[in-house]
């Protein structure tokens, strides 16, 4: 059996998701994390669903994650991969997003080809060996690293059941006078979330960069509401982002649509595309958030 067909063969045919729970350090709160699992739904099943692609977003619903849209990678062992974005005129513009899938002992001693790249890697499912340089690091579900473009690293599944992760990929924009920063690993428990002005708390952000680091041009977080909890006003601004629902469900204001969410959706926004959102479920509603920053914006030369 093929290592492609291991993977898939792993997985219950009709269960196209799991979540993973885990406790924080700092409040106690228990937290979860949603991974898909492909599978296909049944012939008896309705088409309809909440996948939309519009100029100024997509949303790409959990139940779209299924076998028969997985992609692969070569210098890969074991894996599979649902591609969440990637740059193309009209959709992301800086950035590609993958859910990763590697089954026990699986994974790559030549994980990325483009020595331009760097990333975020974020386990939401089992656990993962990632070697830096010569440093090992064990990490499970909340694990959180930082590799910048041209590190080698290498990454395997060390555990006895398919480990899932995010892998936040972008072409770092090197500034004269600004040193490149170091690759770092941590862990969502370790990171004090840190609460919006006014809010009492009930919107709070978990940042594993400083905001005043120059050295960074993008920021992988996790934004967290409580029930009821909202962003009370449209936000526009030149930040593209990607936004993966790891916990709860909400409603959310994209451009001038009102679109529910829950766990395992992925939604990419526009540059200045308005968002605003309501926590809607009874528990927290969470996400891993993408965006740009800390860089010029570029000027186009089409006129001369």
């Amino acid at each position: 059996m093929s290592d492609d067909v291991a993977v898939q063969a792993s997985q219950p045919p009709t269960h196209p998701s799991t979540m993973t729970t885990t406790t924080t350090k700092e409040s106690d709160m228990t937290t979860a994390y949603y991974a898909p699992r492909g599978g296909l739904p049944g012939q008896d099943e309705l088409l309809t669903d909440r996948a939309m692609f519009t100029e100024a977003y997509a949303v790409i619903p959990r139940g779209t994650m299924r076998d028969i849209v997985t992609s692969y990678l070569p210098h890969w062992d074991g894996m599979r991969m649902w591609i969440l974005a990637r740059p193309l005129s009209g959709f992301a513009e800086t950035f590609s997003q993958y859910v990763v899938e590697v089954a026990p002992g699986g994974g790559s001693d030549r994980p990325e080809t483009d020595r331009r790249a760097e990333a975020v890697l974020f386990v939401v499912e089992g656990e993962l060996q990632l070697t830096i340089g010569e440093e090992a690091h064990r990490l499970e579900p909340g694990g959180y690293a930082y590799l910048p473009a041209a590190q080698q690293w290498t990454v395997r599944n060390t555990g006895d059941a398919p480990a899932r992760f995010h892998w936040v990929r972008k072409a770092y924009e090197a500034v004269e006078g600004v040193e490149i920063p170091p690759a770092f690993v941590t862990d969502e428990r370790e990171v004090t979330p840190i609460p919006m002005p006014d809010t009492d708390g009930r919107w709070v952000t978990s940042r594993f960069v400083d905001p005043a680091d120059m050295r960074h041009d993008m920021h992988v977080n996790i934004v967290t509401f409580q029930p009821g909890a909202v962003i009370p006003f449209p936000e526009t601004h030149v930040m593209e982002h990607g936004l993966y629902v790891l916990e709860g469900k909400a409603v959310y204001r994209l451009n001038q649509d009102w679109v529910e969410v829950q766990e395992g959706d992925f939604m990419w926004l526009r540059a200045f595309c308005p968002q605003a959102c309501y926590a809607g479920g009874p528990g927290l509603f969470r996400y891993l958030l993408y965006k740009d920053v800390n860089r010029h914006v570029g000027l186009s030369r089409q006129f001369g």
